[in-house]
């Protein structure tokens, strides 16, 4: 097939806005964002400051390190850092400069204990609001679908911006529309594209993940799942691609302050769609610009999948980003076979397309471990031509079928779950009471 330039055009702009760089976890960065926007509005002395979430922000800032805050976890902490040392000019990289002063004042704020945490109820996903009371003053800012799409400010009861009645959806954000993406389409872009128009995006990627997974591989960080799979398999290529991944997340999990290129507003799927990529290409001796195009499969492959899932879901994003790095990986091996990378997605929708996520947490590095090793064993039997055949469980003979489908249970399908998960890591619910 070929491509129009207005087509190509699309995935050059879905690339740009989904591969930005971030420091920690997304969420406790969103809030972190958030709230240093509501304190470049606020006057006057801090009385006391409000966070208003979406249970999958509760759930991914429950059990994960805030970077740069000096081993400090949870929501308090992460908008506390943001009021006392954040520079909202900086996006998700918001705490990047914070000092030992900022880290201490953060402390001290947390103490005073003048933060409320709720859960907002009926709306998105992937919503935050941060409010900050003073004796006279006042700012709110709220984030709402994406980490960084600020929908409402106001200070001193003066509304600033509101764009609550217009938030856009998963499909279509800025300039990048997500509905007009392809199976076939995506590996036609990634084969032909100019690579000048991606290139340093790209090799930022490769340069910021390599230096994180680097870190976690040295580091004693999280439950050091890369080190342990390094030291047990370093020999084999499949376990060294997998514990490089699995090595970033202990790292990032577990506070440490480098950034990353995310991939569908997360960095570990960040982590997840390159490293393994990065190293295959490395072993297999694949020039600069292969590796590039490997990388565009990889990454559009994994956003292609989660946009049908949304942003924040009961749903692994390590699933859909494993699933991303086997199609690149199979790409390589085949110069690009589309049959054979289809063979490769399925393999591994259809082995591992129920891994939970509870949350941001240390256990994220195993399930990119495994979400990696289902990969690959289906890039494995891709290349000996051997499929789960459509009609077999979720899996349809068309590829964008079985996608679609994955994408429902992810979104519609895992919603009741997604709650329960929520309920029990917060304690609303206590599974012996329905032990039968």
């Amino acid at each position: 097939m070929t491509l129009t330039q207005e087509e190509m055009n699309n995935y050059t702009a879905i690339l740009h806005e989904e591969l930005i760089p971030a420091m920690g976890c997304t969420e406790p960065i969103a809030i972190a964002y958030a709230a240093a926007k509501a304190k470049s509005l606020f006057n006057g002395d801090l009385e006391r400051f409000t966070v208003k979430c979406s249970g999958n922000i509760i759930k991914n800032v429950k059990g994960v390190t805030v970077p740069n805050s000096g081993g400090q976890k949870g929501i308090p902490a992460a908008a506390a850092l943001g009021i006392v040392g954040g520079d909202s000019d900086k996006a998700l990289e918001v705490i990047a400069g914070v000092t030992d002063e900022d880290r201490e004042a953060c402390r001290k704020l947390v103490e005073r204990e003048i933060c409320e945490v709720t859960l907002a109820e009926g709306v998105a996903n992937l919503y935050i609001d941060v409010a900050l009371y003073g004796k006279d003053h006042m700012a709110e800012v709220i984030i709402d679908g994406t980490h960084t799409n600020i929908v409402k400010m106001v200070q001193d009861g003066t509304v600033l911006l509101d764009r609550t009645e217009g938030v856009q959806s998963a499909g279509k954000r800025g300039k990048g529309d997500r509905t007009k993406m392809t199976f076939q389409g995506l590996i036609e872009y990634a084969r032909t594209v100019d690579l000048d128009s991606v290139k340093a995006l790209l090799e930022m990627q490769m340069s910021y993940n390599t230096a994180i997974s680097d870190e976690g591989l040295t580091g004693a960080w999280g439950a050091e799942v890369g080190r342990t799979l390094l030291e047990t398999y370093g020999s084999d290529l499949k376990f060294r691609a997998v514990a490089r991944a699995a090595a970033g997340s202990d790292a990032r999990m577990s506070g440490c302050p480098k950034p990353v290129v995310i991939n569908s507003g997360s960095g570990n799927q960040g982590i997840t769609v390159s490293l393994p990529v990065i190293t295959y290409a490395e072993v297999w001796k694949k020039s600069h610009d292969e590796t590039l195009r490997a990388l565009i499969v990889s990454n559009l492959v994994s956003i292609y999948i989660k946009h049908y899932i949304g942003p924040l879901s009961a749903f692994c994003g390590a699933v859909s980003a494993s699933t991303g790095a086997g199609a690149a990986i199979t790409f390589m091996a085949t110069d690009g076979d589309a049959r054979k990378m289809a063979m490769t997605v399925t393999n591994t929708l259809a082995n591992v397309g129920g891994i939970l996520c509870d949350g941001a947490k240390p256990s994220c590095a195993a399930k990119i471990a495994s979400s990696l090793q289902a990969a690959l064993m289906a890039h494995a039997m891709s290349m000996k031509d051997r499929v789960f055949k459509g009609g077999e469980g979720i899996v349809e003979k068309d590829i964008e079928d079985t996608i679609r489908n994955i994408g429902y249970i992810g979104k519609v399908g895992m919603k009741g779950t997604d709650t329960d998960i929520l309920n029990v890591m917060i304690g609303q619910i206590d599974p012996k009471d329905y032990v039968c």
